[in-house]
């Protein structure tokens, strides 16, 4: 990919339909900012407090932000050893596989998903909410030129990985669910 070929031909080309198709850069511009730090990085804020003061824990809390702060830690070094070059209009320097705010977006959403599913006052269209702030930002970051599908595409991969090592931990470390209590005295299984 990082070299040429096919897939990287049929990458730019689809970046370029996007890019240059009908729809409103405005509203593209606001999509692509749902992945800056200043946007992501409150919402999973707010969703770890809420977790912590109304479940007592932290452990799950603490693994969503180490989860955010792993981002930059993975997303750097591989743009460096791939060195792909932006779209048009950007710096012709490599760097832009995978996307640092689409990495942003998948973690910091998904696991304000993954704190809060549990508790029914938020609900299952959580879920869907949380797929559409990812979606979003991944087609605007594409629209608005700062990226080609496929860095969209790998960090949501990256981000989705570390979001299964989070639901896993969930399940290990929360087998019981709020609003569903072991009996008075009795702990959780483990």
């Amino acid at each position: 990919m990082a070299a040429g070929g096919p897939l990287r031909r049929l990458d730019e080309r689809v970046g370029d339909a996007v890019r240059t198709g009908g729809f409103p850069g405005g509203l593209a511009e606001f999509c692509a900012d749902l992945g800056n730090i200043a946007v992501a990085v409150p919402v999973l804020a707010a969703a770890v407090a809420w977790t912590v003061w109304r479940a007592r824990a932290w452990r799950l809390p603490l693994t969503a932000a180490l989860a955010l702060a792993l981002v930059p830690a993975l997303v750097a070094p591989l743009k460096a050893l791939i060195g792909r070059p932006g779209p048009p209009g950007m710096d012709g320097s490599g760097g832009f596989y995978p996307s640092g705010h689409a990495a942003t977006t998948v973690v910091a959403y998904g696991a304000a998903v993954l704190l809060l599913l549990p508790y029914p006052r938020f609900g299952r269209q959580l879920v869907a909410l949380g797929a559409l702030l990812i979606l979003a930002n991944g087609f605007g970051l594409v629209r608005q030129g700062y990226h080609w599908p496929l860095d969209v595409l790998a960090s949501w991969c990256l981000g989705g990985l570390l979001l299964v090592v989070m639901a896993w931990l969930r399940e290990r470390w929360e087998p019981v669910r709020p609003g569903r209590h072991a009996g008075r005295g009795q702990r959780p299984a483990a």
